[in-house]
């Protein structure tokens, strides 16, 4: 009877989740850990947060295919009237405020109003990962992009800024992209072929490999690698 009872609970498992090739997380910090023959690994931790299908997107309505994932629960004073009412429709009881599209070869509307699962992001498989970087603030052009500076000595009056900028006469002029000062972070970066050490869903986190960009309690964004 208790065999019978776990089977029909892992086929209502099933049947309420959907494997994507992407899902969305929150970066809770780093930490190592030991392999198999003692070796220290790196390891980033990533915390599992429940991503639902709050729409579907058909050729016939929107003109193409994909899934619209919503994540990042809140309370519910903290969500917007707007999108009460679009997670009302999609019948989605959890308060979530983030939303963004991946894109599905086939997408049924039975899928709406069902759970990320992952069961493609095994143990040792290779995936991208998308954030936005640490914040810096206004930065000089020897730390934003490595330039190497005038002489230390004191007479100099060539020490951290950036040398000539212009040209000759004509055109009289900076050219545009020229490195210069400014603002540096707090872009959208991936980092490509991470290697996931572990996956547990009991206890709610994964493991990657090294590093991945973002703050820490940052959303990243974790997809099937593309040149693996």
């Amino acid at each position: 009877m208790t065999e019978e009872k776990t089977a029909v609970e892992n086929q209502s498992t099933t049947a309420n989740s959907i494997d994507l090739a992407a899902f969305y997380g929150v970066k809770a910090g780093m930490t190592r850990v030991f392999d198999e023959n003692g070796n220290h690994v790196p390891v980033t931790v990533v915390k599992l947060i429940p991503n639902i299908v709050t729409q579907v997107k058909t050729v016939e309505v929107d003109g193409y295919e994909a899934y619209q994932v919503g994540y990042g629960e809140k309370r519910e004073s903290l969500v917007k009237k707007p999108i009460k009412g679009h997670l009302k429709k999609a019948e989605v009881k959890a308060n979530l405020t983030r939303f963004a599209e991946i894109k599905n070869e086939k997408v049924s509307t039975e899928d709406l109003g069902k759970e990320i699962s992952l069961g493609i992001f095994t143990p040792d498989a290779y995936v991208d990962v998308t954030g936005v970087t640490k914040g810096k603030g206004f930065q000089g052009v020897m730390k934003k992009y490595n330039f190497a500076g005038g002489p230390a000595a004191h007479g100099s009056h060539f020490h951290r800024t950036t040398g000539s900028i212009g040209n000759r006469a004509t055109p009289g002029r900076v050219f545009k992209l020229k490195k210069m000062p400014g603002h540096m972070g707090a872009v959208q970066q991936t980092t490509q072929n991470i290697k996931v050490v572990e996956v547990n869903t009991e206890k709610g986190y994964m493991l990657l490999r090294g590093s991945v960009p973002g703050s820490k309690n940052g959303f990243i964004r974790i997809a099937k690698a593309l040149k693996k």
